[in-house]
């Protein structure tokens, strides 16, 4: 007897399959709820982390690709801390001076001196105006040219310029936080006095905000800029000093390495010894928060793997069962002419639809859950990458294989003459 055409049996077995799953709608639902889970938690993970990723690199980008930040201690996230990196001395001027003019893949550095007011000591950074306080302000010390090299706009007034620096002038320009907080519905806030750490300050330029940032909010929305001299005259204890150093373009790989053989020497490393400072591109940067994610990704999948093993034994016992339920019909389809491979297939592919259905529902459930993150947290980004939508239904699929194997292979060696005789 000649069966039909492989393509006819296929779709013969798809149909099959699929009104099975739809004449138990209710047990189909329970059978791959484990695997709905387990698709839906992936797949939800992994778009709120595709969605911080890209904020961190358009975050990064704007400050300026060709970028390179030098510091004494490790910067960027960190899973543990050096004890011993608190003995290494700061940076100093002369570094920054020495960099610029020795290399020369290097455009321009600039120095900035971090967290002014931060700690405690003699200077506080509490701003106050009429009665108005902004305590939140991240205080720093910056040369004229930071706001060049780190892509800086201002909205209103003017950045800190060379002259503000060499006479020590008390002026700042704040972020867009410090600027709402003090001055409300203000339409000028340049040549404002305020008062900070016991000093009366002009505010000469107000910050326009970055179009990207990091929940909504951008680190330099809390800035408080005043000139690097005037920061060591009325902090003099704060003596960590960062250097943002700009390669020029095509040659900030070898800006990277010219600077840090400087460092290195000035510095007295020995040849072999690892450096006793931390120096990086944007691209490391990206690279460390990337090896966070991938924690955070191997935990997301671990969960959602227990929801897919659950979900497949549930699918291997309600395949068990259906075999049961339909071991005429098997005996029926053998005695007219049906191969082993034949009951396998049609087993299997109603498996795989089962879970494969579970898989869909999963990603419509993703789906749904980061737009409702979205539109209840704006600032919070998702966005559902293509990969996390093929592998979640690869895998959905591939669980209903694994997972329907044996209830095939069982419904395949059955006896034709019994299957008939069975009631």
């Amino acid at each position: 007897m000649k069966l039909r055409l492989p393509k006819g049996v296929l779709r013969e077995t798809l149909v099959m399959a699929l009104d099975s799953v739809r004449s138990h709608k209710f047990r189909s639902f329970l059978t791959v709820l484990g695997i709905v889970i387990g698709v839906m938690t992936a797949i939800t993970i992994a778009s709120i982390l595709t969605g911080l990723r890209q904020n961190i690199i358009s975050m990064i980008e704007e400050y300026g690709t060709n970028n390179i930040y030098a510091f004494h201690l490790s910067t960027g996230p960190r899973t543990s801390e050096d004890r011993s990196e608190r003995l290494r001395k700061p940076l100093t001027i002369a570094d920054a001076e020495t960099i610029k003019a020795q290399a020369s893949a290097v455009e321009d550095v600039a120095h900035v001196a971090p967290n002014v007011g931060y700690g405690g000591g003699p200077f506080d950074d509490n701003i106050t105006y009429q009665g108005r306080n902004y305590r939140w302000g991240n205080t720093q010390g910056v040369s004229p040219n930071y706001g060049s090299i780190t892509n800086i706009e201002v909205k209103e007034g003017r950045f800190i310029t060379e002259s503000d620096d060499q006479q020590r002038a008390n002026v700042m320009v704040i972020g867009v936080n410090a600027a709402e907080a003090l001055f409300p519905n203000a339409n000028q806030i340049a040549g404002t006095e305020v008062r900070m750490g016991g000093y009366n300050f002009e505010i000469v330029g107000v910050l326009e905000k970055r179009k990207a940032g990091f929940f909504g909010e951008n680190e330099e929305d809390n800035a408080i800029y005043i000139p690097f001299r005037t920061a060591q005259k009325i902090a003099p204890a704060k003596g960590y000093l960062l250097l943002v150093i700009r390669g020029r373009t095509g040659q900030v790989y070898e800006a990277l390495t010219q600077a840090e053989e400087i460092l290195r020497r000035r510095r007295q490393v020995k040849f072999g010894d690892p450096n006793n400072f931390d120096i990086k591109t944007a691209d490391k940067f990206i690279e460390q928060f990337d090896s966070i994610f991938a924690m955070v990704g191997l935990m997301a999948i671990a969960i959602s793997s227990l929801g897919l093993l659950v979900g497949g034994i549930g699918v291997m016992n309600i395949m068990l069962v259906s075999v049961t339920e339909r071991t005429k019909e098997i005996g029926v389809r053998k005695a007219i002419g049906a191969r082993r491979r034949d009951i396998v297939r049609q087993f299997l592919f109603e498996a795989m639809m089962l879970t494969f259905l579970g898989g869909v529902l999963g990603l419509i459930l993703a789906v749904g859950i980061s737009q409702l993150v979205m539109f209840l947290i704006p600032s919070l980004p998702a966005s559902i990458p293509s990969w996390a939508v093929v592998t979640g239904l690869s895998v959905s699929i591939g669980v209903g294989l694994i997972f329907g194997v044996w209830p095939a292979r069982k419904a395949s060696r059955l006896d034709p003459i019994e299957c008939l005789r069975y009631e």
